[in-house]
Protein backbone atom coordinates (compact mmCIF):
# COMPACT_ATOMS: atom_id res chain seq x y z
CA UNK A 1 0.00 0.00 0.00
CA UNK A 2 1.29 3.57 -0.92
CA UNK A 3 0.72 6.26 1.61
CA UNK A 4 1.01 9.50 0.92
CA UNK A 5 4.01 11.83 2.23
CA UNK A 6 1.50 14.79 3.47
CA UNK A 7 1.23 14.03 7.39
CA UNK A 8 -1.61 14.52 8.95
CA UNK A 9 -1.32 15.99 12.54
CA UNK A 10 -3.02 14.85 15.36
CA UNK A 11 -5.02 17.53 17.26
CA UNK A 12 -8.20 17.49 19.85
CA UNK A 13 -9.84 19.67 22.43
CA UNK A 14 -8.40 20.48 25.79
CA UNK A 15 -5.46 21.13 27.30
CA UNK A 16 -3.45 17.43 27.67
CA UNK A 17 -0.22 16.57 30.08
CA UNK A 18 3.16 16.30 28.77
CA UNK A 19 3.23 12.21 29.19
CA UNK A 20 0.08 12.09 27.18
CA UNK A 21 1.85 13.88 24.68
CA UNK A 22 4.56 12.56 24.04
CA UNK A 23 2.46 9.31 24.13
CA UNK A 24 0.33 11.16 20.97
CA UNK A 25 3.54 11.66 19.09
CA UNK A 26 4.66 8.26 18.66
CA UNK A 27 1.46 6.92 18.24
CA UNK A 28 0.28 6.35 14.45
CA UNK A 29 -3.36 7.99 13.70
CA UNK A 30 -5.47 5.16 13.53
CA UNK A 31 -6.99 6.77 10.75
CA UNK A 32 -4.14 5.76 8.57
CA UNK A 33 -4.84 2.39 8.88
CA UNK A 34 -7.89 2.93 6.70
CA UNK A 35 -6.43 4.59 3.79
CA UNK A 36 -4.11 3.91 0.62
CA UNK A 37 -3.99 2.03 -2.52
CA UNK A 38 -5.05 -1.56 -3.20
CA UNK A 39 -3.81 -1.82 -7.15
CA UNK A 40 -6.34 -3.21 -9.40
CA UNK A 41 -4.31 -3.56 -12.97
CA UNK A 42 -6.15 -5.12 -15.31
CA UNK A 43 -9.67 -4.66 -13.25
CA UNK A 44 -12.41 -2.91 -15.35
CA UNK A 45 -14.49 0.31 -13.64
CA UNK A 46 -18.12 0.25 -13.85
CA UNK A 47 -18.99 2.63 -17.05
CA UNK A 48 -22.59 2.69 -15.74
CA UNK A 49 -21.76 4.70 -12.59
CA UNK A 50 -23.58 8.11 -12.91
CA UNK A 51 -22.18 11.25 -11.57
CA UNK A 52 -22.96 15.02 -12.49
CA UNK A 53 -20.77 17.05 -14.61
CA UNK A 54 -19.72 20.64 -13.79
CA UNK A 55 -22.75 22.00 -15.09
CA UNK A 56 -24.69 19.94 -13.21
CA UNK A 57 -25.97 17.38 -16.14
CA UNK A 58 -26.21 13.60 -14.83
CA UNK A 59 -23.52 11.76 -17.32
CA UNK A 60 -22.38 7.91 -16.89
CA UNK A 61 -18.85 7.48 -16.83
CA UNK A 62 -19.13 5.79 -20.19
CA UNK A 63 -20.00 9.31 -21.65
CA UNK A 64 -15.68 9.94 -21.20
CA UNK A 65 -14.61 5.86 -22.83
CA UNK A 66 -14.80 4.58 -25.75
CA UNK A 67 -12.07 6.81 -28.24
CA UNK A 68 -9.27 7.41 -25.74
CA UNK A 69 -7.66 6.62 -22.72
CA UNK A 70 -8.37 8.65 -19.79
CA UNK A 71 -6.36 9.84 -16.90
CA UNK A 72 -8.81 9.95 -13.40
CA UNK A 73 -7.88 11.28 -10.07
CA UNK A 74 -9.81 10.72 -7.18
CA UNK A 75 -10.02 13.86 -5.14
CA UNK A 76 -12.08 16.63 -3.26
CA UNK A 77 -12.16 19.83 -4.62
CA UNK A 78 -12.12 21.80 -1.02
CA UNK A 79 -9.62 19.88 0.21
CA UNK A 80 -7.44 22.57 2.02
CA UNK A 81 -3.52 20.85 0.94
CA UNK A 82 -3.27 17.34 -1.03
CA UNK A 83 -5.47 17.36 -3.61
CA UNK A 84 -4.38 20.96 -4.39
CA UNK A 85 -0.74 20.18 -4.51
CA UNK A 86 -1.63 17.24 -6.57
CA UNK A 87 -3.64 19.19 -8.96
CA UNK A 88 -1.27 21.59 -9.33
CA UNK A 89 1.65 19.39 -10.28
CA UNK A 90 -0.42 17.51 -12.73
CA UNK A 91 -0.97 20.74 -14.26
CA UNK A 92 2.79 21.51 -14.48
CA UNK A 93 3.43 17.91 -15.99
CA UNK A 94 1.08 18.62 -18.54
CA UNK A 95 2.18 21.86 -19.46
CA UNK A 96 5.33 19.86 -20.10
CA UNK A 97 3.72 17.44 -22.63
CA UNK A 98 2.57 17.69 -26.16
CA UNK A 99 -0.44 15.45 -25.43
CA UNK A 100 -3.86 17.11 -24.66
CA UNK A 101 -6.49 16.62 -22.71
CA UNK A 102 -9.65 16.37 -25.42
CA UNK A 103 -7.44 15.21 -28.06
CA UNK A 104 -5.00 12.39 -27.23
CA UNK A 105 -6.68 11.55 -23.78
CA UNK A 106 -9.71 12.83 -21.48
CA UNK A 107 -9.32 13.89 -18.04
CA UNK A 108 -11.99 12.64 -15.40
CA UNK A 109 -11.63 13.67 -11.95
CA UNK A 110 -14.31 12.52 -9.67
CA UNK A 111 -15.20 13.84 -5.84
CA UNK A 112 -14.85 11.79 -3.13
CA UNK A 113 -16.90 14.59 -0.49
CA UNK A 114 -20.75 13.35 -1.63
CA UNK A 115 -21.57 16.56 0.33
CA UNK A 116 -19.53 19.05 -2.44
CA UNK A 117 -22.02 20.66 -5.61
CA UNK A 118 -21.10 20.80 -9.54
CA UNK A 119 -20.80 24.65 -9.08
CA UNK A 120 -17.74 24.38 -6.61
CA UNK A 121 -16.63 21.44 -9.40
CA UNK A 122 -17.00 24.18 -12.43
CA UNK A 123 -15.23 26.49 -10.14
CA UNK A 124 -12.03 24.38 -9.73
CA UNK A 125 -12.09 23.04 -13.41
CA UNK A 126 -11.73 26.69 -14.40
CA UNK A 127 -9.25 27.59 -12.48
CA UNK A 128 -7.01 24.64 -13.62
CA UNK A 129 -7.96 25.20 -16.91
CA UNK A 130 -6.61 28.96 -16.61
CA UNK A 131 -3.15 27.55 -14.82
CA UNK A 132 -3.16 24.94 -17.80
CA UNK A 133 -3.47 28.11 -20.04
CA UNK A 134 -4.92 26.26 -23.23
CA UNK A 135 -8.44 27.19 -23.36
CA UNK A 136 -9.03 25.22 -26.22
CA UNK A 137 -8.24 21.80 -23.94
CA UNK A 138 -11.39 22.24 -22.18
CA UNK A 139 -13.73 19.74 -23.90
CA UNK A 140 -11.17 17.17 -22.60
CA UNK A 141 -11.62 18.62 -18.98
CA UNK A 142 -14.35 16.70 -16.65
CA UNK A 143 -14.85 17.69 -12.69
CA UNK A 144 -17.49 15.34 -11.62
CA UNK A 145 -19.37 15.29 -8.12
CA UNK A 146 -21.59 12.15 -7.11
CA UNK A 147 -23.61 10.11 -4.38
CA UNK A 148 -22.08 8.59 -1.65
CA UNK A 149 -22.65 5.12 -3.04
CA UNK A 150 -21.11 5.91 -6.74
CA UNK A 151 -18.07 7.39 -4.64
CA UNK A 152 -17.87 4.48 -2.93
CA UNK A 153 -18.27 2.11 -6.36
CA UNK A 154 -15.33 3.86 -8.31
CA UNK A 155 -13.23 3.91 -5.17
CA UNK A 156 -12.80 0.57 -4.46
CA UNK A 157 -12.76 -0.65 -8.16
CA UNK A 158 -9.73 1.64 -8.55
CA UNK A 159 -8.88 0.05 -5.17
CA UNK A 160 -8.74 3.99 -3.53
CA UNK A 161 -9.19 3.99 0.07
CA UNK A 162 -10.05 7.27 2.12
CA UNK A 163 -11.41 8.19 5.31
CA UNK A 164 -12.85 10.82 7.24
CA UNK A 165 -9.96 12.60 9.79
CA UNK A 166 -12.73 13.00 12.78
CA UNK A 167 -9.48 15.15 14.38
CA UNK A 168 -8.55 17.30 11.39
CA UNK A 169 -12.33 17.71 9.92
CA UNK A 170 -10.93 16.62 6.30
CA UNK A 171 -10.49 13.18 4.24
CA UNK A 172 -7.15 11.70 4.67
CA UNK A 173 -6.30 9.63 1.29
CA UNK A 174 -3.20 9.08 -0.57
CA UNK A 175 -1.89 10.86 -4.09
CA UNK A 176 -2.44 8.66 -6.94
CA UNK A 177 -3.95 8.80 -10.37
CA UNK A 178 -5.16 6.69 -12.84
CA UNK A 179 -4.59 5.89 -16.68
CA UNK A 180 -7.32 3.59 -18.35
CA UNK A 181 -7.69 2.08 -21.32
CA UNK A 182 -11.15 3.08 -23.72
CA UNK A 183 -12.83 0.00 -22.71
CA UNK A 184 -12.20 0.81 -18.93
CA UNK A 185 -9.66 -1.33 -17.90
CA UNK A 186 -7.09 -0.10 -15.51
CA UNK A 187 -3.98 0.41 -16.86
CA UNK A 188 -1.63 1.92 -15.09
CA UNK A 189 -1.04 3.90 -11.32
CA UNK A 190 0.50 6.66 -10.92
CA UNK A 191 2.04 7.54 -7.55
CA UNK A 192 2.67 10.87 -5.40
CA UNK A 193 2.47 14.62 -6.10
CA UNK A 194 4.90 14.25 -9.25
CA UNK A 195 4.27 12.27 -12.23
CA UNK A 196 7.28 12.42 -14.80
CA UNK A 197 5.69 13.66 -18.59
CA UNK A 198 7.83 10.98 -20.08
CA UNK A 199 6.25 8.45 -17.65
CA UNK A 200 3.07 9.83 -18.48
CA UNK A 201 2.97 9.95 -21.76
CA UNK A 202 4.35 6.74 -22.09
CA UNK A 203 1.38 4.96 -20.12
CA UNK A 204 -1.49 6.52 -22.09
CA UNK A 205 0.07 5.84 -25.36
CA UNK A 206 -0.01 2.13 -23.77
CA UNK A 207 -3.33 2.37 -22.51
CA UNK A 208 -4.73 3.35 -25.89
CA UNK A 209 -2.94 0.04 -27.62
CA UNK A 210 -0.81 2.68 -29.85
CA UNK A 211 -3.55 4.44 -31.06
CA UNK A 212 -2.06 7.89 -29.93
CA UNK A 213 1.34 8.94 -30.10
CA UNK A 214 4.32 8.52 -32.83
CA UNK A 215 6.77 6.07 -34.01
CA UNK A 216 9.24 7.23 -31.82
CA UNK A 217 6.66 6.06 -28.74
CA UNK A 218 6.08 3.20 -29.77
CA UNK A 219 10.23 2.15 -30.39
CA UNK A 220 10.35 3.74 -26.68
CA UNK A 221 7.80 1.47 -25.43
CA UNK A 222 9.26 -1.62 -27.30
CA UNK A 223 12.25 -1.18 -25.62
CA UNK A 224 10.48 -0.57 -21.93
CA UNK A 225 8.71 -2.15 -19.48
CA UNK A 226 6.79 -1.54 -16.76
CA UNK A 227 8.76 -2.43 -13.78
CA UNK A 228 6.04 -2.63 -10.27
CA UNK A 229 8.29 -2.68 -7.90
CA UNK A 230 9.68 0.49 -9.38
CA UNK A 231 6.18 1.61 -10.39
CA UNK A 232 7.54 2.95 -13.54
CA UNK A 233 9.25 2.15 -17.59
CA UNK A 234 12.70 0.67 -16.89
CA UNK A 235 15.19 -1.27 -20.35
CA UNK A 236 13.29 -4.62 -21.25
CA UNK A 237 16.54 -6.34 -22.50
CA UNK A 238 15.72 -8.83 -24.63
CA UNK A 239 13.40 -6.19 -26.67
CA UNK A 240 16.08 -3.71 -26.54
CA UNK A 241 18.55 -6.24 -28.56
CA UNK A 242 15.91 -7.16 -30.81
CA UNK A 243 15.50 -3.42 -31.44
CA UNK A 244 19.27 -2.72 -31.82
CA UNK A 245 19.69 -5.50 -34.45
CA UNK A 246 16.51 -4.38 -36.39
CA UNK A 247 17.86 -1.00 -36.37
CA UNK A 248 21.34 -2.05 -37.50
CA UNK A 249 20.49 -4.24 -40.11
CA UNK A 250 18.19 -1.27 -41.27
CA UNK A 251 21.33 0.71 -41.32
CA UNK A 252 23.17 -1.65 -42.84
CA UNK A 253 20.32 -1.71 -45.93
CA UNK A 254 20.69 1.61 -46.41
CA UNK A 255 24.35 1.80 -46.54
CA UNK A 256 24.64 -0.82 -48.72
CA UNK A 257 21.75 0.83 -51.44
CA UNK A 258 23.35 3.64 -51.32
CA UNK A 259 26.47 1.92 -51.82
CA UNK A 260 25.64 -0.04 -54.69
CA UNK A 261 23.62 3.00 -56.19
CA UNK A 262 26.49 4.71 -56.28
CA UNK A 263 28.42 1.90 -57.93
CA UNK A 264 25.77 1.62 -60.30
CA UNK A 265 26.37 5.14 -61.24
CA UNK A 266 29.60 5.25 -62.30
CA UNK A 267 29.43 1.66 -64.11
CA UNK A 268 27.23 3.54 -65.83
CA UNK A 269 29.27 6.44 -66.28
CA UNK A 270 32.27 4.76 -67.61
CA UNK A 271 29.96 2.46 -70.30
CA UNK A 272 28.85 6.12 -71.76
CA UNK A 273 32.37 7.12 -71.80
CA UNK A 274 33.41 4.24 -73.97
CA UNK A 275 30.61 4.58 -76.07
CA UNK A 276 31.77 8.09 -76.20
CA UNK A 277 35.08 7.56 -77.28
CA UNK A 278 34.10 4.80 -79.97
Amino acid sequence: MFYSSISLPIGGAGPLDHQKKEGLRNEKPAVLDKIGIDENLGGEIDLDLEFLDENGEAVQLAKYFGDKPVLMLLVYYECPTLCNLQLNALVETMRRMKMKPGEEFELVAISIDAGESPRLAKKKLDAYLKSYGKEDTRDGWHFLTGTEENIKAISSQVGFNFAWDQNMEQWAHSAASYVLTPQGKLSFYHYGLKTSPKVLRLSLVEASANKIGNVVDRLVLYCLQYDPTKKTYSFYAFNLMKAAVVITMILVIVFLGFFWRKEYKKSKNIEKDKGTDL
